[in-house]
């Protein structure tokens, strides 16, 4: 594709943070090459950052007219993004959600918006691959890449260029984004899922592109692991409610894993009832043996952990979130 394609069109390249003081700047330094050939400009949206990164933040927007400081008094990332939409984004074409704390590759922005030209897409998504450094880290890694972590996600695993339902945000035209009403704020997870669910259903087509995609660091604790993925949950069953939009099935099965884990406290009135969540460990486990030696993955029994704790996460915060809403309108 000709440079005088990508600049005839136009991009606002939107970063929602929050205490990312060691890596705003060279994610800034990553992107401003895009910026002259995209005709685009960068906007950092801060939470309430304490850790410097809203001084850095205006030094850079000081230094370079096309990076844009917005403060996001509202904290999560759909707020930050719609905000960036509504005061920055007339006259741009395409928007560009970019994630602090991931890597992506030098052309990232310019494949986005290729793709979005070449397939006359409403949203390019992006596959993701998760990589970690600490030995935890790594392990969490190898389970989301894993069928056990991410029960075949696509937008995890990869795969060829297609039409999808949903993907890891990477383009959106802004004019797609603004008529189906942009991230619905009340979600403070899933809200990519739910905007997806409505931009299908309003006739706008996602491309999952094969052109290039993003690493993405996990976290590196158990516990800031699982009350990420309790969130996860939680926005999933916001959905269900909002749109009546049932799980798919690589969702459903981690469905019952909360359920039979609080039902193994039965087994004080019949050992009977430890035999579900007895399964669904020895099944873990077992896969992530398998990882082991069948793989030569020395992460393998751990990354099966990792995943325990997600399914587990994941579930209950689904539940929660769906007898809450119950209890609401009992």
């Amino acid at each position: 594709m000709s440079s005088d394609e990508l600049t005839s069109t136009s991009s606002l390249i939107v970063i929602p943070c929050l205490n990312e003081a060691s890596h705003i700047e060279a994610l800034i330094e990553k992107l401003r090459p895009s910026l002259t050939p995209l005709n685009a400009r960068v906007v950092i949206a801060d939470g309430g950052s304490t850790d410097g990164t809203r001084e850095i933040a205006r030094r850079l927007a000081t230094e370079d007219p096309r990076v844009l400081f917005l403060d996001n008094p509202k904290r999560i990332q759909s707020a930050a993004v719609n905000r960036a939409v509504a005061e920055v984004g007339a006259g741009s074409d395409y928007l560009i959600r970019i994630d602090a704390h991931g890597t992506y590759p030098d052309d990232y922005c310019e494949r986005l918006v290729e793709d979005a030209l070449a397939t006359g897409a409403d949203s390019v998504v992006v596959a993701m691959q998760t990589v970690g450094f600490s030995t935890f880290q790594k392990a969490t890694a190898f389970a989301q890449n894993s069928k056990l972590g991410n029960g075949g996600s696509k937008h995890r695993t990869g795969a060829v260029g297609h039409w999808a339902e949903h993907g890891h945000h990477a383009l959106m035209r802004i004019e797609a984004f603004e008529a189906v009403g942009g991230y619905d704020e009340s979600f403070s997870h899933n809200e990519d899922a739910e905007l997806d669910y409505r931009l299908g259903k309003a006739g706008y087509r996602i491309w999952m592109t094969d052109k290039t995609s993003m690493v993405y660091y996990p976290r590196a604790k158990l516990v800031p692991l699982f009350w990420q993925y309790f969130g996860y949950g939680r926005g999933r069953a916001k959905n269900f409610l909002k749109h009546r939009a049932m799980p798919g099935l690589r969702q459903m099965l981690p469905l019952a894993v909360a359920p039979i884990a609080f039902g193994a406290l039965l087994a004080i009135v019949n050992w009977m009832a430890v035999v579900p969540v007895g399964v669904w460990a020895a099944a873990c486990l077992g896969y992530g043996v398998w990882m082991a030696l069948g793989q030569r993955n020395p992460y393998g029994p751990l990354a099966a952990v990792a995943a325990m704790v997600m399914h587990l996460a994941w579930s209950a915060g689904f539940w929660r979130e769906l007898l809450d809403f119950r209890r609401r309108v009992a």
